[in-house]
C-alpha cells in the first residue's frame, strides 16, 4: 500500500510572522491522512531571516536596531519563547515612565492613561502638559454628560473620537505621540477600529470618555509590561529559525535566504497527484531549491507573509480583488540613529525609559526630526556601561520623509543636534549607527478591519492559500506570531488536516 504523500507548503517571506507559521505547521499538525507533518520551505528575498527584527555589535554591547520589545500581557510572543525554550533568556525592563517634549520642555507622562487617553482629570491638570485653559476644556468630557454615539456605526478615526470629547491639544500631545508613534502614522488617520477597539466601545456609551475608558477590565497580575531577551529582542528570531532546522526535530523544515518569489500560478495537470501551485523563484539562491535547475517550486500550500506590496504582486494572477485592496495599504518609511554618549557629557536627568516628540513640538525653533528617543542603557539593565550612555533616537512617521533625503553623516548630526538641544549634552558622541527602515509600518487607515475582512475572504477562496504579517491586524511582535500561526492553521485546514 503506498504511503500517503505529505503535502509541501511555502512560507514566503522570513520574518516573525512567517518562522511562527513555519513553527505553526510543523508542530500543530495533526495529519489525520497519516502522511506525518508537512515538508515546509520558508523562502527569504533577503540575505537573513528576521525580517524588521534586527541587532547588531555596537559600543561593546549587542543592541537592537528595531523593536526593542514585546508586550508581556499579549500571550503570543511569550507562549512562543515558552515553546522554543527561552523563557529563561527574558529580561525585564529596568525602569518605567516615559516623557513628553511639550510647551517646550520634557514632562513626565501623567498617570491613569490607557493608550494615551486619560482616563483621569487630575494626573493630567498637573502633569503640565496641558495649559490651564486647556485643562478645563478636558472638564467638560466629566461635568456635561456625553449622550454616546450608540446610533454611529463603523470606524472612525482615533482623532475624532478624542478631540470631539477632549479637546485637541490632548490628540496632539498625548495620543498623536503614543499611538500615532506606535503606527509611525497620524491619529488624524487612523483606524480606531484596528489601533484602539475599547475606543469605539467606551464611544458608544452614555457618559464620560475618561470614565468609560478607566473602568475597562486591568491585565490581570502586576508582572512585567514588556520583555525583551538577553542578547536582544532580535533573539527570537535566530532561536526560533534554529528550532525549525534542528536536525534533532521530527519534522521537514529548510529555510532559504537569497531566494525571492517571483511569480505563483495555479499548477496544471493531475488534480489526483500533482501540486496545487507553482512558485516561479529568483534571487542568487533559487537553483539550490528545486535541484533540476528550472526555478520552479511546486507546492500544496502557500503561506504568504509579506508586505502588502509586494504581497498585492504575487496575487495579480490568482486573486485580483485581494491584490487591488493590497495594494491601496500604505507604508511609512522610519530610521533609527543609535548614539554612544559619555555620561558626563549629559546636564539632564535621564528619566524613564526615553521621551516622546509630538510633531507640534518645535526643537530650536523648526519642527522636530525625531519622533521619540530611548535610553537604551536605563531601560534595558543588560546594556548598561559605566562608561557610555546608549541612546537611540528614532525618525520619521507617515507624510514626514525628511530622513531619506540624508546621507547617514547628515541624518546623525541632525537627530544629535536635536538631542542635544532637548538633554543639554556637551560634547560629541563615541560612536553612532544609523539603520534605514524603508517601507517599516502599514497604515491602518479608517475602515481597515473591512479591507482586511475582504482581503482574507478573498484569498481564503484560493485552495491552501492565507496571508500573515503586520499588514493585518497589528504591527507588534505579538500580533505577527499570531498573524502566522493563524494563517498556518487556515492552510492545514485548506489542506484537510486539524490542529491539535
Amino acid at each position: 500500500m503506498t504511503a500517503p504523500r505529505r503535502p509541501v507548503i511555502a512560507v514566503v517571506g522570513g520574518g516573525i510572522a512567517g518562522l511562527s507559521a513555519a513553527w505553526e505547521l510543523v508542530t500543530s499538525s495533526d495529519m489525520a491522512t497519516g502522511a506525518g507533518p508537512p515538508i515546509v520551505h520558508v523562502l527569504e528575498a533577503d540575505n537573513r531571516v528576521g525580517g524588521k527584527l534586527d541587532s547588531a555589535e555596537f559600543a561593546g554591547r549587542t543592541v537592537d536596531l528595531a523593536a526593542d520589545a514585546f508586550l508581556a500581557r499579549r500571550p503570543e510572543a511569550t507562549e512562543l519563547c515558552e515553546q522554543i525554550g527561552v523563557s529563561d533568556e527574558l529580561v525585564p525592563m529596568g525602569t518605567t515612565g516615559t516623557s513628553i517634549l511639550a510647551r517646550g520642555r520634557l514632562r513626565p507622562m501623567p498617570a491613569a492613561l490607557n493608550l494615551g487617553v486619560p482616563t483621569r482629570w487630575w494626573p493630567l491638570a498637573r502633569s503640565g502638559l496641558l495649559s490651564p485653559g486647556e485643562s478645563l476644556r478636558v472638564t467638560k468630557d466629566l461635568v456635561m454628560p456625553h449622550l454616546g454615539a450608540a446610533a454611529v456605526t463603523g470606524d472612525r478615526s482615533v482623532a475624532d473620537i478624542i478631540g470631539e470629547r477632549l479637546g485637541r491639544p490632548v490628540v496632539e500631545r498625548l495620543v498623536d505621540p503614543l499611538i500615532g508613534g506606535i503606527n509611525a502614522g497620524g491619529v488624524d488617520e487612523l483606524s480606531a477600529a484596528a489601533t484602539f477597539p475599547a475606543l469605539i466601545t467606551a464611544s458608544q456609551r452614555t457618559g464620560s470618555l475618561m470614565r468609560s475608558l478607566g473602568r475597562l477590565p486591568r491585565p490581570e497580575g502586576s508582572g512585567p509590561v514588556f520583555w525583551s531577551l538577553r542578547q536582544g529582542t532580535a533573539s527570537l528570531v535566530d532561536r526560533l529559525a534554529g528550532r525549525l532546522v534542528d536536525p534533532r526535530s521530527a519534522w521537514d523544515v529548510s529555510i532559504h535566504t537569497g531566494v525571492s518569489v517571483d511569480a505563483i500560478t495555479q499548477a496544471s495537470g493531475d488534480p489526483s497527484g500533482g501540486r496545487t501551485w507553482s512558485l516561479t523563484l529568483g534571487g542568487i539562491n533559487a537553483a539550490g531549491i528545486t535541484g533540476d535547475g528550472d526555478g520552479v517550486l511546486a507546492v500544496d500550500g502557500i503561506v504568504l507573509a509579506l508586505p502588502a506590496q509586494p504581497a498585492s504582486v504575487l496575487l495579480a494572477v490568482p486573486s485580483p480583488m485581494a491584490a487591488g485592496l493590497l495594494s491601496a495599504i500604505d507604508y511609512a518609511s522610519v530610521s533609527v540613529v543609535t548614539l554612544a554618549v559619555p555620561p558626563d557629557a549629559i546636564d539632564h536627568r535621564l528619566d524613564g525609559t526615553g521621551f516622546l516628540v509630538p510633531r507640534t513640538s518645535p526643537i530650536g525653533g523648526r519642527p522636530a526630526l525625531m519622533t521619540g528617543c530611548t535610553y537604551l542603557s536605563r531601560k534595558w539593565p543588560h546594556l548598561a556601561s559605566a562608561g557610555t550612555e546608549l541612546i537611540r533616537v528614532s525618525v520619521g512617521r507617515y507624510g514626514d520623509e525628511r530622513h531619506t533625503r540624508l546621507d547617514d553623516d547628515e541624518l546623525t548630526a541632525a537627530a544629535f543636534g536635536e538631542l542635544a538641544q532637548v538633554l543639554d549634552i556637551r560634547g560629541g558622541y563615541s560612536d553612532s549607527r544609523v539603520t534605514r527602515w524603508p517601507g517599516a509600518f502599514p497604515q491602518y487607515r479608517v475602515g481597515h478591519l473591512v479591507r482586511v475582512a475582504e482581503i482574507e475572504e478573498a484569498v481564503a477562496a484560493l485552495p491552501g492559500m492565507a496571508v500573515a504579517g503586520s499588514a493585518y491586524r497589528g504591527v507588534g511582535i505579538p500580533a505577527c506570531v499570531g498573524s502566522g500561526r493563524s494563517a498556518a492553521r487556515a492552510v492545514l485546514a485548506s489542506l484537510g488536516e486539524s490542529g491539535r
